[in-house]
């Protein structure tokens, strides 16, 4: 079992845990990786854009000249896609982009995620995070006196407003709990500050 050190908010070692194999310590598939990551993404795509044809755009009814007899190339309507102000050939429309996965696929995938941080030794365990009040201050320094400098991805148990709003003007840090967790989000963070309560919810449903 890989064993970390756990910290508190001051950055202090006040212990330190064992995370379970089944978990934190699988081989990293990177091709469900990917398959996870692009549905994550295109499940966030809005599908909205939109382009006319022919037939919607305004005006073009008439035929412009005649059909035969000027010289120039026939031409039934000013507004075909070779016409200034023309419509759009082959544009794209409104349409849903998002598709499903195998549940086994996306677990496969979070096991994966969760263990590429401990192995890289991105993620760092904290006793808790206990907050009365909202106060960016307060997570700024957890993760002053933690080390962290970079993009990082808080992991509560539960969802907690006073920490989410906390860190909400941090650039770079987000923040979940162990129900909202993706696999892409955990990758597009440098480190995982996770919670213990958080890391044993996770063991209980994943492991």
């Amino acid at each position: 079992m890989p064993n970390v050190a756990v910290y508190n908010m001051e950055g202090k070692q006040v212990g330190d845990i064992n995370l379970n194999d089944a978990l934190f310590g699988q081989e990293v598939n990177t091709s469900v990786l990917h398959q996870v990551v692009v549905n994550y993404l295109a499940n966030q795509r809005q599908g909205t854009q939109s382009t006319k044809t022919r037939s919607e755009v305004r005006g073009g009814g008439i035929k412009p000249w005649r059909q035969k007899g000027t010289g120039r190339a026939r031409q039934g309507s000013i507004r075909a896609p070779q016409w200034i102000k023309g419509g759009i050939a082959l544009g794209p429309k409104p349409r849903d982009y998002s598709y499903t996965l195998n549940k086994k696929v996306k677990r496969v995938a979070l096991k994966s995620a969760l263990s590429s941080k401990v192995a890289e030794q991105e993620i760092i365990v904290v006793d808790e995070i206990a907050m009365t009040e909202i106060k960016t201050k307060t997570i700024a320094n957890m993760l002053t006196n933690l080390n962290v400098n970079s993009k990082a991805l808080i992991v509560t148990c539960d969802k907690n407003d006073n920490v989410v709003k906390s860190a909400k003007n941090i650039p770079g840090v987000g923040t979940a709990f162990t129900g909202s967790l993706n696999v892409y989000e955990i990758l597009n963070h440098d480190k995982l500050i996770i919670t213990k309560d958080a890391v044993s919810k996770l063991e209980e449903v994943y492991a």
